[in-house]
């Protein structure tokens, strides 16, 4: 299995994710196994050098992954391709960075053998937030990559490609966001709904909910938590294998991976920042 990872930018948040993620993973990968970090940031991943193969990649592969229309999550598709292309008689599961293995290993593989995304969302035509439904206005019944759109939406947070499948699958994927884009589909989720669609389109398309945790929905609370990890590593100057025992064994039920904050509470929270900023500062 080849388990692939793109982060950009300097958010040490997204770092310390991947590298909590990839430490969860570490725990029970094999010998054979590969984990792929694809990154802008590579000196943020040598404490994993040993065990993961660092792909650094300049602005200038990135802004040519995004294509014509310049759409920066393109590159998330031509990344799974590029890997892909590496291993194409081998499995590839891409993971976003807020995500960690919790379930057995080789039963993920055994679902491996099919495509594979993190979860059902539900189908396009139902949903109901309004990139959604304004989605479903622009592409229902309609063709995309030459395929006629009445699908459901998968979270892409987590994307497993079967082995002797990648490269048929990105392409297809690739042509159904390039056509979206073209006829300029409302652009928010075109990259996880043109996979949805190429990963359905190729198999049995069955979620991995059960074997890992996306915690895209809590990020706050799983951040402060994977901190206070990182730090005390740091100052215990531990090894990475030390790191790897500490994150197999944590106890991944105690903080939810879905938390649903009210637009009320997010704009009052806003409101007050704006009303009452802060202005009884000091500095040496």
């Amino acid at each position: 299995m080849n388990i692939l990872y793109l982060v950009f930018g300097e958010n040490r948040h997204n770092h310390a994710q991947a590298y909590f993620s990839i430490c969860s993973f570490l725990s029970q990968t094999e010998d054979f196994d590969r984990i792929y970090m694809m990154t802008d940031a590579p000196d943020f991943y040598k404490k994993l050098e040993n065990k993961v193969q660092i792909l650094p990649i300049s602005q200038e592969q990135l802004s040519d992954w995004q294509g014509e229309y310049q759409f920066f999550w393109r590159a998330k598709i031509k990344a799974i391709e590029y890997v892909c292309g590496l291993h194409p008689d081998e499995s590839v599961l891409y993971l976003d960075t807020d995500t960690f293995l919790f379930g057995d290993i080789k039963q993920l593989k055994k679902a491996l053998q099919n495509p594979v995304m993190h979860l059902k969302e539900g189908d396009l035509s139902t949903l109901k937030s309004k990139t959604e439904k304004l989605m479903w206005q622009q592409t229902g019944n309609q063709s995309f990559g030459g395929i006629t759109i009445n699908h459901a939406m998968w979270n892409a947070g987590v994307v497993g490609i079967p082995a002797n499948k990648g490269l048929s699958i990105t392409q297809l994927a690739l042509s159904i966001c390039d056509d979206m884009l073209k006829k300029d589909v409302t652009r928010r989720l075109i990259e996880q709904f043109a996979l949805s669609v190429a990963l359905f389109e190729t198999g049995k398309l069955s979620p991995v909910s059960k074997y890992i945790g996306h915690y895209w929905s809590n990020k706050e609370e799983w951040n402060a938590e994977i901190q206070k990890l990182v730090a005390d590593s740091f100052l215990k100057n531990n090894s990475l294998e030390d790191d790897i025992q500490t994150i197999g064994k944590f106890n991944f039920k105690k903080i939810a991976i879905h938390k649903r904050v009210p637009n009320t509470q997010r704009r009052l929270r806003k409101l007050i920042k704006k009303w009452f900023p802060s202005e009884d500062k000091g500095f040496v």
